[in-house]
């Protein structure tokens, strides 16, 4: 993407009114104005609020708004240029439970309030397969204590991949920690019984990937 374009959706950016894009000291040295106010002052309802870390795109953002219109989705990326295309069409095609947040997840925290978030979706992160980027996975520790912090008691994590390495680390890692894997499938379009919000919705990559014949894998489970 050339970088008068990437210029050109920063600025259409800030004139959507699903996108925040709070700056770091907004959110670690103050107290964020929306911190635990999404539902109230953004969605304006008290429907469950779920959040696509990661979210590229957009597109599993805006088709899961599109699937469940009684529940609130914010997808959220560091890189807004890439969100633009989703935010777009959620404000083109009036799905207004959806919305965007350009930030790092890794400030999640500062982002909502404890027990604010219902359930939270992980989209083909990239597995960081070097050892010295474990710090860098977004299923490692310090990741999974991030969203216990904001997730309800019995709030849902999910997390699809194309990376066998990232799923298998990651289901390593919940039962070594004794966390409650609710489901756990290795190729979601060869085996049967797989969830409809999982299969029927797909991104821009995963569809580059299922031409090359490359498994999808899916995770389901809850942070104890």
């Amino acid at each position: 993407m050339g970088s008068k374009n990437k210029l050109k959706r920063f600025k259409e950016n800030e004139t959507f009114v699903n996108v925040f894009q709070p700056t770091r000291d907004e959110l670690v040295k103050e107290n964020y104005h929306l911190k635990g106010k999404w539902r109230e002052n953004i969605f304006k309802n008290k429907n469950p609020l779920v959040l696509e870390l990661g979210c590229g795109k957009g597109e599993y953002t805006v088709g899961l708004a599109q699937r469940y219109p009684d529940k609130n989705f914010i997808g959220i990326d560091i890189k807004g240029a890439r969100f633009w295309r989703g935010a777009k069409t959620a404000i083109e095609e009036n799905i207004p439970n959806a919305a965007f947040i350009r930030t790092q997840i890794e400030l999640i925290e500062y982002i909502f309030e404890e027990n604010e978030v219902d359930e939270i979706w992980i989209t083909f992160p990239d597995p960081q397969i070097k050892y010295k980027r474990t710090k860098h996975r977004m299923t490692n520790l310090q990741f999974l204590d991030r969203y216990k912090k904001v997730l309800k008691p019995d709030g849902l994590m999910h997390l699809k991949t194309d990376s066998e390495f990232m799923h298998g680390y990651t289901l390593g890692l919940l039962h070594g920690l004794g966390h409650e894997v609710l489901y756990a499938n290795h190729n979601v379009y060869k085996l049967e019984g797989s969830p409809e919000e999982v299969t029927e919705i797909q991104t821009f990559y995963e569809n580059q990937y299922l031409e090359k014949d490359k498994a999808i894998t899916y995770i389901r489970f809850k942070i104890n």
